[in-house]
């Protein structure tokens, strides 16, 4: 008998903001994995310390590379494929000895989350089940007390990590938006906003939730340094009651 395989969103940092289900499906896990860059600690498994059960099995997925090389590159791309086909065998070992495997997700899965890449690698032969989870997104508009988007505003979530043009266009088209994956892209994020006339409404927000958080208008940040685990929040609803 096959075991279970559970993609559990632990959300954006406060354990607070955890789900029921997500401690359920962690107190009924065999073996609970996670995602790190090797040589540091899971920011998702930091987050779970409470309710992880004492003695259970740990599978630490630990990426062979992250922002040492280029994304678009050949060697990034066989590197980073080649270790989802290594994470996903890993697992597979556990689900065929009968284990239920709950893999942690920062946020929510299915939302720019590495479980997903094992999700499409084993959910066609295991059972599998997705935990959903508070996005980071939604944590850190939360935390800034920023309404987001009402009405017809439109609104579009953007990595940073989009070419300096494409996000300008992005932007033209969208009332509300998000942008993710700061890191060092900062500074083309800031030039993008000025254009377009939406550096007043920017809201920066890093390490959201968490006991470190850092929240203040893009406008009064002096520098461009930010962690990964940044956002930029540029509210819509311009036609408030």
């Amino acid at each position: 008998m096959s075991g279970r395989l559970i993609g559990v969103g632990v959300g954006p940092g406060d354990p607070e903001l955890m789900t029921f289900k997500a401690a359920r499906a962690l107190a009924e896990a065999d073996v609970v994995a996670h995602f790190a860059k090797a040589g540091n600690a899971s920011n998702a498994r930091r987050i779970v310390n409470g309710h992880v059960r004492a003695g259970v099995e740990e599978l630490a997925l630990l990426y062979p590379v992250t922002t040492e090389l280029p994304r678009h590159c050949a060697e990034y791309g066989k590197a980073i494929r080649e270790f989802y086909d290594r994470s996903a065998v890993a697992v597979a070992r556990h689900l065929d000895a009968g284990r239920t495997v709950a893999i942690l997700s920062e946020g929510d899965p299915l939302f720019y989350g590495s479980y997903m890449h094992l999700h499409v690698r084993l959910a066609p032969r295991y059972r599998a089940e997705i935990v959903p989870g508070v996005t980071a997104m939604s944590g850190c508009w939360s935390l800034a007390g920023a309404p987001i988007a009402q009405g017809d505003d439109v609104f579009v979530v953007l990595p940073a990590t989009l070419p300096e043009a494409e996000l300008e266009r992005r932007f033209a088209d969208a009332d509300a938006a998000v942008v993710m994956k700061l890191g060092r892209n900062l500074e083309k994020v800031r030039r993008v906003l000025t254009r377009t006339g939406r550096l007043s409404r920017a809201i920066y927000v890093e390490r959201g939730t968490t006991a470190e958080a850092v929240t203040l208008r893009l406008e009064d940040k002096h520098d461009n340094d930010a962690p990964y685990f940044s956002v930029i929040l540029v509210p819509g609803w311009e036609t408030r009651p």
